[in-house]
């Protein structure tokens, strides 16, 4: 029997609640660390401007995504990470006023975690384990994304860059494989 986010992953909500992942047994999950901010100097240099867009483009389309297939059995988990450049600095009252304000985030927002180093979230520490990226099991970046099955198992991993509305996606929550 393959191995299963739920089993043993407990964690807590943005407001403090904990929240047994079975719950979600039954779901197709697209789960992905997000910020809340970005530092302009920082994304121009680094990334020519990219990274802002890329951060627009993934709250809009996650929550567009959430509208169109919630209804179809999709839940969206996003878990703040602040261990890259410093871009989600807020406590969790701030970082939940942010995504369901600027970006109408109805799906949920957990507390915020480590998805690298010593101090790594059990799910992330799963979904690496089960899922390693091109370069090996870190995290490169915000908006890194897993797709995990209604049984629980880790189905693939995206690159912050892939848009969540890709075809990969759709047809991973319509088609349910």
């Amino acid at each position: 029997m393959l191995p299963s986010v739920y089993f043993k992953n407990n964690t807590e909500d943005a407001r403090g609640n904990d929240v047994d992942l079975s719950t979600y047994k039954g779901k197709a999950l697209l789960i992905v660390n997000v910020p809340s901010i970005v530092d302009s100097v920082l994304s121009v240099s680094i990334h020519n401007g990219s990274l802002f867009k890329t951060m627009n483009s993934n709250y809009t389309e996650l929550s567009q995504m959430y509208d169109k297939y919630k209804n179809q059995g999709l839940e969206i988990l996003a878990f703040p990470c602040n261990q890259f450049g410093g871009q989600e600095p807020g406590n969790n009252e701030q970082i939940v006023e942010f995504a369901c304000t600027r970006f109408k985030a109805e799906y949920p927002i957990f507390d915020k975690v480590d998805v690298n180093g010593e101090n790594t979230a059990p799910v992330y520490k799963f979904l690496k384990s089960s899922k390693g990226g091109f370069l090996g099991d870190i995290i490169k970046w915000n908006f890194s994304k897993f797709l995990v099955d209604k049984e629980g198992h880790v189905g693939d991993r995206y690159a912050p860059t892939t848009s969540p509305l890709s075809i990969e996606f759709l047809e991973f929550v319509v088609l349910g494989s």
